[in-house]
């Protein structure tokens, strides 16, 4: 799978089926996995912090499928 692929999903919370936003870049770590991903709230998260960017651990992803990436948080 491709970034490309990635980012025309929706990131969905699983605990509260919220729409979180869109992925607009990922975090590699040195050895070549993938640790994070980068989501654009837009408004939702701008209303949390003075930016819209959300940091979400590979660890928090709990499925990518055809039309949304499943995430638990926490908020």
């Amino acid at each position: 799978m491709r970034l490309s692929d990635l980012q025309k999903k929706d990131v969905i919370n699983v605990n509260d089926g919220k729409k979180i936003g869109v992925i607009i870049d990922v975090s590699i770590s040195q050895d070549g996995n993938m640790t994070s991903l980068i989501v654009d709230g837009g408004g939702f998260f701008s209303k949390f912090s003075n930016h819209s960017e959300l940091e979400i651990g590979w660890s928090q992803v709990k499925k990518i499928g055809e039309d949304v990436i499943l995430v638990s948080l926490d908020l």
